[in-house]
């Protein structure tokens, strides 16, 4: 369960993005929208969805990337470039194009909070990436700090690290490690590396590779960041599995597919002999004839279809699913009643998350979402910088009290986070330089 996000010098966030799925105070109602997890004699609580407004290019999809960025670095285990393919997302492949381009030289910040297996994890990383573009740079981490249950594990500053194993913690530790000594501090400093996290290297190797696993387990089987809308196709089910000689028929999928409404007798995976990837097919006969699902569904149904496993996946584990614009080209009805779903207290048992940027308004509804769970962002024009917030931030003097008419109030620019936008000067003068060519 995903309970806190930040990032600074991300992109258009120069300063901290806060991005919060803790539930805010003094904010009643729709309390099924709140999940509850028991750590020893502490509770925690969290979201169960959250959607983003903003204007075109305000940055709602650079939180997302910020995401996808911090995820990949920590599942390779370092600050350096990749060549191989990692996300449509450069940034989280060419780290010289995090920095903000607008502001002086600082340090990249990322910071998460989860819980996961009754574990509370908190991990901060900061770096030295240099400034928009610096190839060639030489980058360096500057800061690292891991908790589990909000004990100190380690905190690194620069080439110096200090590591602790609280008694919570003991039955992870690796079993060399009977205690902390001047020499085993000794080797964890000697293994740190200026581009190397500490967290998946020097303390999973020497300290524990247990607690380190569960950490890198929940990044790559439970948190779902989908960065682009077009490459939710990439994600799609098991595909492991699925062998180029038959289609692969998930009933699930074709049952949800059949209420949704789709043309044809079923539709399944198969994986293509020549290139590896799995594409989708639609059975068009009685017969079993099948053809390339694209010449045949409509592009919403495809999209929805291709959606299906990673909500199913989240659900079934209890996982976050972060994506853009999960609502593109789908009616809103369905979409509506997948937030229910992640919303249903008795269906969605294990704590799952839905995260989404979009540009409708259908969902600013004080009876779907409460006023955490609709955030907004909006471009600060003079310090070039996006900024974050959520609706349970304003007072009830601004027009956010439980049944306010949210989506009047957000198209007369009581929230911020939306721009006026008028073409009709720019047509005018256009028509009439083509008339005054036109006339010679």
């Amino acid at each position: 369960m995903l309970l806190e996000f930040k990032a600074s010098n991300y992109k258009s966030f120069a300063e901290e993005l806060q991005f919060s799925l803790i539930p805010a105070p003094k904010q009643k109602g729709l309390d099924y929208s709140i999940m509850e997890e028991k750590i020893g004699r502490s509770k925690y609580k969290g979201l169960c969805s959250a959607v983003i407004y903003g204007p075109n290019a305000s940055g709602k999809t650079n939180i997302i990337g910020a995401m996808d960025t911090f995820s990949a670095i920590i599942k390779r285990g370092n600050i350096n470039n990749t060549e191989q393919f990692i996300s449509p997302n450069e940034a989280s492949n060419h780290l010289e194009l995090i920095p903000n381009c607008n502001k002086p030289k600082k340090d990249t910040y990322f910071s998460i909070k989860f819980i996961e297996n009754s574990l509370l994890f908190e991990y901060s990383l900061k770096c030295d990436l240099g400034e928009f573009w610096s190839q060639g740079y030489s980058r360096k981490i500057t800061q690292e700090i891991f908790s589990v249950n909000e004990k100190l594990i380690f905190k690194r500053e620069y080439n110096s690290v200090d590591v602790e194993i609280p008694s919570s913690i003991k039955g992870f530790a690796n079993s060399i490690i009977k205690r902390l000594t001047p020499k085993t501090n000794e080797i964890a400093n000697n293994s740190l590396s200026n581009t190397e996290l500490f967290l998946t290297n020097g303390f999973k190797s020497i300290f524990s590779k247990d607690l380190v696993a569960q950490f890198i387990d929940w990044f790559s089987k439970k948190f779902f960041v989908v960065y682009r809308a077009d490459m939710v196709r990439a994600l799609t089910p098991p595909i492991q599995m699925i062998d180029s000689n038959q289609l692969y028929i998930d009933k699930y999928i074709n049952e949800a597919a059949r209420e949704f409404g789709f043309n044809s007798k079923a539709i399944g995976y198969k994986r293509n002999p020549n290139t590896g990837v799995v594409d989708m097919y639609s059975v068009v006969s009685d017969k079993k004839m099948m053809v390339p699902s694209d010449l045949f569904e409509s592009y919403g149904t495809i999209r929805f279809i291709h959606e299906l496993p990673l909500v199913f996946g989240v659900l079934s584990t209890g996982g976050t699913l972060v994506i853009d614009e999960f609502d593109a080209s789908i009616h809103p009805i369905a979409l509506m009643n997948i937030i229910n779903i992640f919303h249903n207290d008795e269906i969605n048992k294990k704590h799952a998350q839905l995260v989404f940027n979009t540009h409708n308004p259908i969902f600013l509804d004080s009876s779907l979402l409460r006023r955490d769970e609709i955030k907004f962002v909006e471009m600060d024009e003079e310090k070039m910088s996006s900024v974050h917030y959520s609706l349970s931030d304003f007072r009830t003097a601004d027009g956010v009290r439980k049944g306010e008419d949210y989506m009047n109030n957000y198209f007369v620019n009581r929230y911020g986070a939306i721009k006026d936008i008028d073409f009709t000067s720019i047509v005018d003068k256009l028509m009439k330089e083509e008339d005054v060519a036109n006339n010679g």
